[in-house]
């Protein structure tokens, strides 16, 4: 729902949040055209090759958690240091430096259903020198 939000700047209720999707968009940023590909890997468990080959395609990653979900927060350290390993490796052509890397919590109008508060992720943000946000 987030990519969509982002590309259509709509939210659409009835998204089903288990399929992946490719999402191709193009958005004029600082003046200049920037032509996205947006995985949405929707969260799915996959075997760790699965996960590699796609951390291994993206050159930005947004890894997104759900505020009323601890075990979507608790998986973003694993992927965070998953990003840095894959990204640092020097077998990696033309890897200067790291991928942009950013922590969203998303879902921050839940407060009552809410299980991960949003000093856990300025805590993680800070621990991994990653920037940090809640949004819904």
């Amino acid at each position: 729902a987030l990519t969509v939000r982002f590309i259509t700047r709509r939210f659409i209720g009835d998204y089903d949040p288990t399929l992946e999707m490719i999402y191709r968009h193009v958005a004029v940023i600082d003046g200049e055209m920037v032509h996205f590909e947006i995985l949405d890997t929707a969260g799915q468990e996959e075997d760790s090759l699965q996960i590699e080959e796609k951390i291994k395609w993206g050159d930005g990653f947004a890894v997104v958690y759900s505020v009323t979900d601890r075990c979507s927060f608790d998986e973003v350290m694993r992927l965070c240091f998953l990003i840095n390993h894959l990204h640092g490796s020097p077998k990696r052509s033309g890897a200067a430096e790291q991928p942009p890397v950013v922590i969203v919590g998303n879902k921050k109008d839940l407060q009552f259903d809410r299980m991960v508060s949003t000093e856990d992720g300025e805590n993680l943000s800070k621990a991994l020198k990653i920037p940090f946000y809640e949004i819904s």
